[in-house]
């Protein structure tokens, strides 16, 4: 673990490419694998070529290079770590650390390299590879790719059958593909299969910033724009040595709690809906449009598009604004608490959520989840509390968090994150700092790299940039929450009946394309 020790950096902490420890494979392989199971986490795990790598040493007969990030919460560290590839093929991590299994297929998918040993290699988002020629799977054209075009892990057995759900769905969501391992109603197996919206969102990334760049990152997930962007505009400004004002600190917190408001108090709604009752459905399917307009009354977008920029937000507040915030906040949260009392106190409601799509929380632990699907396991994990940055290194959300790690507690723990980032938002708004909103950014930082961590109201956003030796991207790595997510909701429908899939989907209400980048 002295690896790991001798080097760390804080969230939102510029560092030198060359300061990276950099390690043959086996030692990057035990340490990944020794450091998670002591407790640190993997958040990113991912590679770049060598033709891309500049400001470190490397052979020139390196096929790739890979970089770990690991973040110790006890601490608020976070480690990075490198290591080369020498051939297009490497014991894989997943084996011993569950936590590597998405990132190895997305690895082996962009650049062509394959980990040996992967318990299920196949494709993330069905494109070709990075690299010409050279393909995991073997082959030659876009016409042998299709999303969803792979073999499913089939259960064998009398009276087993499988069901095939989507890719596309009854209603205006996104696509996204089911296959479930039967017997009767019971639910043995569930396989996901995403990459149907898959954009090249990190590709178009390299060679920036440059004026398209923060508008990728507002579209990224068209409901974590807060969230995204304003990793990407941390990023930024460690690379830039850029300080933010803190108005602008402040009010954009106040735009990251708004739409954690508006996402949960809509989750709540359409979770009541799941089960046929429509009080709370109604109730909050409204009030959700009342946080949305919240974020419309500081920037113009009820999403948020075009509020945060690189050194801090494009629009301020006046007093008349500041007292219009509060009138409606506390107007909604009012019939928010009424709709969600009607939920709680409702017994057949109760009887559906409860005991419904359980994780364990040691299953929790093992995949790394992030969010409110960590925390209703009773994990405490959260961004805003571990590594805080921006407002929350001064202003303090307690952690919510629930024990039974079903659709009950992922329901409690929207509702009590409802209450405290209300609380979190009135106490800005009573005493926002003066002073400017936004401070200039000058250029990037050449051969550098900055890690910087967000608590999207999904979960944890990771946002990894590199620049190359003109402080342009070379690499930048973006991890939705929803990646480390996909995975539980699949554990949580083992042996539930299928018809609960929809509640469990729901509690979950993960990214498809925060997830197809």
């Amino acid at each position: 673990m002295s690896l790991l020790d001798d080097f760390h950096v804080k969230n939102g902490q510029k560092t030198g490419l060359s300061g990276i420890p950099t390690v043959r494979f086996d030692e990057f392989s035990r340490v990944v694998t020794e450091s998670v199971r002591a407790g640190h986490r993997l958040v990113a795990l991912f590679g770049m070529p060598r033709s891309a790598v500049s400001g470190i040493d490397s052979e020139p007969a390196e096929v790739l290079r890979l970089f770990a990030v690991l973040a110790h919460e006890a601490v608020g560290a976070l480690h990075i770590l490198g290591t080369g590839l020498f051939q297009a093929t490497y014991p894989a991590i997943t084996p011993a650390c569950t936590q590597a299994h998405m990132f190895e297929r997305e690895i082996a998918e962009q650049w062509g390299v394959v980990p040996e040993g992967h318990p299920w290699l196949k494709p993330v988002r069905f494109h070709m590879s990075h690299v010409p020629g050279r393909d995991a799977w073997g082959r030659t054209s876009r016409a042998e790719i299709a999303p969803g075009g792979c073999d499913f892990f089939r259960v064998e057995g009398e009276e087993v059958h499988e069901v095939a759900v989507g890719p596309v769905h009854a209603g205006i969501i996104e696509p996204g593909h089911f296959r479930f391992q039967c017997h009767g109603e019971q639910v043995l197996h569930l396989e996901i299969a995403l990459g149907y919206q898959h954009r090249g969102v990190e590709p178009a990334l390299v060679g920036g910033p440059d004026k398209r760049t923060i508008h990728y990152f507002q579209t990224l997930a068209g409901d974590t724009t807060v969230g995204h962007t304003l990793a990407y505009c941390e990023a930024v400004e460690a690379l830039a040595d850029c300080r933010v004002p803190a108005r602008a600190h402040a009010l954009r917190g106040i735009a990251l709690e708004l739409e954690r408001l508006a996402n949960h108090t809509g989750d709540l709604g359409a979770l009541a809906g799941d089960v046929g009752y429509l009080p709370t459905a109604s109730y909050c399917g409204r009030l959700r449009g009342d946080f949305l307009n919240m974020t419309a009354l500081l920037c113009g977008s009820r999403f948020g598009r075009g509020l945060l920029q690189p050194g801090g937000v494009a629009f301020d507040v006046d007093d008349a604004l500041v007292a219009e915030l509060r009138r409606r906040l506390d107007l909604t949260l009012r019939d928010v608490e009424q709709a969600t009392d009607l939920l709680w106190n409702t017994s057949s409601v109760r009887a559906r959520f409860e005991n419904t799509g359980h994780v364990p929380p040691e299953i929790a632990e093992a995949l790394g989840l992030v969010g409110v699907a960590a925390r209703a396991c009773g994990l405490n994990r959260d961004v805003r509390h571990d590594f805080p940055s921006g407002i929350y290194r001064f202003a303090h959300i307690p952690v919510s968090t629930a024990e039974t790690g079903d659709v009950f507690a992922r329901s409690l723990v929207r509702w009590l994150e409802i209450q405290r980032s209300a609380t979190f938002i009135r106490e800005q708004l009573a005493s926002l700092p003066s002073g400017p909103v936004s401070a200039r950014c000058g250029g990037l930082a050449p051969n550098s790299v900055a890690v910087t961590l967000v608590e999207g109201w999904r979960g944890e956003i990771c946002h990894v940039a590199i620049t190359d030796g003109t402080g342009r991207f070379a690499r930048y790595k973006i991890v939705d929450p929803s990646f480390h997510n996909w995975t539980g909701l699949a554990m949580a429908m083992r042996n539930q009946q299928i018809s609960d899939f929809p509640l469990c989907n729901k509690s979950f209400n993960l990214s498809y394309c925060g997830f197809d980048l």
